[in-house]
């Protein structure tokens, strides 16, 4: 069985391009995991070498991003303001 759109993680943005704030536990979940992995890697890695954060950050930051863009209501699409696909929030 495949995920309806209209149950994602994430909301779609009204404006613009993206997503949204997370609409479920599991959103809220990856969004909470991905601060908390930038953080412990702000205090243990980039004291040692800032290049070194920056490759520790570029992988977490597009995973976040596959995940946002493949549970996202409605998908990744330009919005111009008329209402959100999957609710309101």
């Amino acid at each position: 069985m495949t995920e309806r759109k209209e149950d994602g993680w994430f909301y779609a943005k009204r404006y613009g391009y993206g997503t949204g704030l997370p609409r479920t536990w599991q959103g809220w979940l990856v969004t909470a995991l991905f601060i908390a992995l930038i953080l412990i890697g702000a205090a243990f890695i980039a004291p040692l070498s800032q290049l070194a954060f920056i490759a520790y950050v570029i992988p977490l930051t597009l995973a976040f991003l596959v995940i946002a863009a493949k549970t996202t209501s409605g998908g990744w699409k330009w919005r111009w303001g008329k209402d959100r696909e999957g609710g309101t929030w």
